[in-house]
């Protein structure tokens, strides 16, 4: 093995996951994974930062490789608050993209700027439970101390590129997921950050890195830690969606499903939405455009924990079904219903456990399916034979496939290639060494390439018993019906 390696790494909500790559030949050499430790009751979703760093080193240490690697990048999961103090240690664990204690904290920063108007107008996202500036609100009003002593705030790529070289950086498209920064003005947003709920100073926040930028070098105390040789390049890494986006290299109107904990639906654009709606993220792309993005907090994990509830192998699907089944165990993102929970409608005596779980697939491919239409309003439309590229954990499912392929009508292509949010990171990596964009190593590298299904007939009648039931549904969702006192805070 002569050739030049990159390490690609996908610090997602489970595990560390890392790639290594030679770069000519854009061949996976080696691969790594640590678990992490993710604390989940009700509300709460939180990590240690600190056990994001340990994994790193466990996952390199495990490619074999570390000491061979010529640069590395970091993607990781979006969203997520880090809060450091002046010497840049963790005050508290991270909160994570699904917690959803700032579900009120966001129903008043929409207030606080002026409005759904105002939010497309100056960040093009509105404020969600999740959503960086969210769970900052809803930090200084549940513990104060902790916030008057954050002096730095982190997403998680940017805590482990800071780790690695030292610097304080972000890139655009992590960047764009918090709610402070905007891929409209490709700035942070001042009339966010003087929001009195807010009042953040832009110094306590990372600098914005472009596509192609550097972060920085590795350190001698970091390469200590991870194995890594001290001095090599660190790309400006993204988030995860971007970092897949990326391996791909999605052309505008190509649209993206990615099945995962959460489930997303992008597409690569030339300019930024600016849904008033609040359905789509005006997220920028690791490519240096833009990638409108819906999101729904629940997908497989849902399913899987469906399949337990009932018993289950998550395969062991009915044939056909007419329950419907609203899979917000989690709450929700799309549509925006944070303090919701799951639930299932159209049970009669003859009613089989395998019926109740094919719902829950419907139900979490009804969202993504009909996200397709959203994105395709707020940027460009999607051709009729356009297929859908279907990644993430649930894409190798039969059941996802079909449920996919039934209820949008459209054929799909499954990359062999997993892990592609590493990938992702791996051709920013090449990106430094090659001095090409990363887009243009990962569309030589191909990996986007993969088995199809052909497209079938619409389901109609199940998309039309899914959308009666969530029709009914909205007024207990909107109601906050499902709300406890353990899942609102109460107002300051």
């Amino acid at each position: 093995m002569t050739g030049r390696l990159v390490a690609g790494v996908d610090c997602s909500t489970q595990a560390t996951k890392v790639v290594v790559v030679d770069v000519d030949q854009g061949d996976r050499v080696a691969e790594g994974r640590a678990a992490h430790q993710v604390l989940r009751q009700g509300a709460i979703s939180e990590t240690d930062p600190d056990h994001w760093w340990r994994a790193l080193a466990a996952a390199l240490s495990s490619t074999g490789l570390a000491d061979r690697i010529d640069a590395v990048s970091i993607a990781a999961q979006q969203l997520g608050l880090v809060t450091l103090d002046a010497d840049h240690r963790p005050l508290r664990p991270a909160v994570l993209w699904d917690d959803t204690r700032s579900a009120y904290a966001a129903e008043r920063l929409q207030t606080a700027l002026g409005g759904r108007e105002a939010w497309a107008r100056h960040v093009g996202t509105q404020p969600v439970a999740g959503l960086t500036v969210a769970s900052w609100v809803w930090l200084r009003e549940a513990e104060p101390e902790t916030a008057g002593r954050t002096a730095h705030i982190r997403l998680p790529h940017d805590f482990l590129t800071e780790r690695l070289t030292g610097n304080g950086v972000t890139d655009r498209g992590d960047a764009s997921g918090t709610g402070w920064w905007s891929s409209r003005r490709e700035a942070y947003v001042p009339e966010v950050l003087d929001l009195p709920m807010v009042d953040l100073k832009p110094s306590m926040l990372p600098r914005v890195l472009g596509a192609e930028d550097v972060a920085g070098q590795v350190t001698p105390m970091a390469a200590q830690w991870t194995g890594l040789r001290a001095g090599i390049p660190v790309a400006c890494g993204t988030g995860d969606n971007m970092s897949a986006a990326l391996a791909l290299a999605i052309e505008p109107g190509e649209p993206v499903i990615s099945l995962g904990t959460s489930g997303t639906a992008y597409m690569r654009a030339h300019r930024a939405p600016a849904d008033p709606t609040g359905q789509v993220f005006a997220d920028a792309s690791a490519s240096g455009d833009h990638l409108p993005l819906t999101c729904t907090l629940n997908a497989t994990l849902a399913v899987d924990n469906m399949a337990r509830l009932l018993g289950l192998a998550r395969d062991a699907v009915a044939e056909r079904t007419d329950v419907v089944v609203m899979p917000y165990l989690s709450g929700e993102r799309l549509p925006d219903y944070p303090l919701a929970r799951g639930s299932i409608l159209g049970i009669d005596h003859a009613t089989s456990r395998g019926e109740v779980l094919l719902a829950a697939y419907e139900g979490v491919a009804y969202s993504l399916v009909r996200s397709l239409d959203v994105l395709a309003a707020q940027t460009s439309p999607i051709a009729p034979d356009a297929p859908i590229l279907l990644i993430g954990g649930g894409a190798r499912s039969r059941i996802w496939q079909d449920t996919i392929a039934r209820l949008s009508g459209r054929a799909l292509v499954i990359p062999e290639a997993d892990e592609l949010v590493a990938w992702g990171a791996a051709a920013q990596a090449a990106g430094l060494l090659a001095g090409r964009p990363a887009v243009d190593v990962a569309r030589r590298w191909n990996v986007a390439k993969g088995a199809g299904v052909q497209a079938r007939a619409v389901d109609q009648t199940a998309l039309d018993r899914i959308a009666r039931v969530r029709q009914a549904a909205d007024a207990l969702n909107t109601a906050d019906f499902f709300a406890s006192s353990d899942t609102v805070p109460e107002a300051p």
